[in-house]
């Protein structure tokens, strides 16, 4: 059965809640919690007091991105390094920017649970420069999730078939009313593109746009075909974790979506009672203020501040309530803690209390660290085969527009070497390579010249021959030191 029929709806039914999953928490992560919390359940009342939230699940994202992309990792075809399939990895690698569309691809999967990879040949600004300045070439590059559609194979929930690359477009000069949904269906071998015509039908009461259109027509003579040459679709997903039984990934921040709502209500709620008694009111004796006429007080509480009791040992005195700050403070510190513990995430990866690193080891850090590096050695696993799916679809590409013969490389599938993600601990390096090594020299002068002070490798040839110098300088000894010395006969 199609994806996309005349008279259905664009997104499909059972697409929707993962659609509004990746919009919901979306905003969630960019600190928009007003939005997506305060707007659903708070009253007319409670819709003018202070809101303040504190964004989490930025945190979550960020952390995880980091110690899975914040030291690129290596790639390598599996050969020596001045092969051209080494040259032609790297090459792909640098041409296309690849390490930071790691990150960012990392950084949507934690929030979204999913991410893709389109692999294509053409310019990257499509047509609007000179091919001297942007050449026709393999382009790597993400794939906003929202807008694709997986077909699986029947019976099998986990092996993809075909990606459907949808996007809604709205039609010039026509207000939102008229709309197209352009289709783009990779396929192993081929790509196949179609238009329909569309009508708004729902909108979004956060973002105030169209989130649901009904297909009303196929455009005529709009569907075309193109071969690919490569066995494979052109676009790879990459799940942020999933399981057996699901092919589309589950995020790290909607099983803490209570937990962010709760934290920001109760910072709301600590500001409230600070604020409502920053400027509190004053009871005095009765007597304490000026009276008119009829001899009543003069004051209004609400301006003055300031209102008589009838009690004759009473002394002026500021109203105040703690409003039980201390347990509202410790609550706070629960649901953060408890946050963290979800999200696995150890308090000494953000410095938090008493976590601090001075003095300890890489190891013991290591250690501690364990919960976090467990989670990303999982995240690790999809990026490793997604990644070097994307390089092989890419050389693939490359070679059935261009030519072996040309291109002069085989196509391989890379190896990728990951980093953990934490500092590494030289001193402890050290002392490991030289009980390894007995005790013998593992690097070069030169080589420890160049990596301490961020030299090339001329500048280090230089510093190195001003060391040799004045050690020959120091072990030269002056004669004429003899000249004063008396020689007993």
């Amino acid at each position: 059965m199609p994806i996309f029929e005349i008279g259905s709806y664009f997104p499909p039914s059972e697409e929707q809640g993962r659609i509004d999953r990746y919009r919901r928490n979306k905003h969630i992560f960019k600190g928009n919690h007003g939005l997506v919390f305060n707007q659903e359940k708070l009253n007319e009342k409670q819709a003018h007091s202070i809101y303040i939230s504190t964004n989490l699940a930025k945190l979550i994202c960020i952390k995880s991105a980091d110690f899975l992309f914040g030291e690129p990792p290596i790639y390598s075809a599996g050969k020596n390094d001045d092969s051209n399939e080494q040259k032609a990895i790297e090459r792909l690698v640098i041409d296309n920017d690849l390490n930071t569309t790691n990150v960012e691809s990392a950084i949507g999967n934690s929030y979204r649970g999913d991410s893709f990879y389109k692999i294509r040949w053409g310019q990257k600004y499509g047509g609007l420069l000179s091919k001297d300045i942007d050449p026709f070439r393999v382009i790597i590059e993400s794939q906003k999730a929202e807008y694709v559609f997986i077909e699986t194979i029947p019976g099998d929930t986990k092996t993809i078939y075909a990606y459907h690359i949808a996007f809604p477009q709205v039609v010039e000069e026509t207000g939102d009313q008229e709309w197209i949904l352009k289709v783009e269906s990779h396929y192993p071998g081929k790509i196949v593109y179609s238009e329909y015509k569309m009508t708004p039908i729902k909108t979004s009461k956060i973002e105030n746009e169209v989130i649901t259109w009904k297909i009303e027509s196929e455009h005529e003579g709009s569907k075309s075909e193109v071969e690919t040459g490569v066995p494979f679709p052109l676009v790879v997903h990459v799940p942020n974790y999933t399981t057996d039984d699901d092919c589309l990934g589950i995020d790290d921040i909607s099983e803490s979506e209570s937990l962010f709502d709760e934290i920001n209500n109760r910072l709301s709620k600590i500001a409230e009672i600070l604020d409502k008694h920053s400027d509190p009111a004053m009871v005095v004796p009765v007597g304490s203020l000026d009276i008119d006429e009829r001899g009543n007080p003069v004051f209004r509480t609400g301006r003055d501040k300031v209102f008589e009791a009838e009690k004759n040992d009473l002394l002026p005195q500021y109203i105040t309530w703690n409003g039980q700050l201390e347990a509202a403070f410790k609550e706070l510190d629960k649901l953060v803690d408890q946050v963290l513990l979800v999200s696995e995430i150890p308090p000494v990866a953000l410095g938090k209390d008493n976590s601090g690193t001075s003095g300890a080891s890489g190891l013991s850090i290591k250690w501690r660290m364990n919960s976090l590096l467990s989670k990303i050695n999982r995240k690790r696993q999809y990026y490793d085969k997604a990644l070097r799916q994307v390089l092989l679809i890419a050389q693939m590409l490359e070679h059935s527009k261009v030519g072996k013969e040309k291109l002069g490389y085989d196509i391989t599938i890379p190896k990728i070497k990951f980093r953990d993600g934490l500092p590494d601990d030289e001193m402890e390096q050290a002392t490991i390579a030289q009980v390894r090594t007995g005790g013998k020299p593992t690097q070069s002068q030169l080589g420890a010249i160049m990596e301490v002070n961020g030299f090339t490798e001329e500048q280090a040839r230089i510093e190195l021959e001003r060391i040799r110098e004045e050690e020959r300088a120091d072990s030269f000894v002056d004669t004429t030191v003899f000249n004063n010395v008396e020689v007993e006969e």
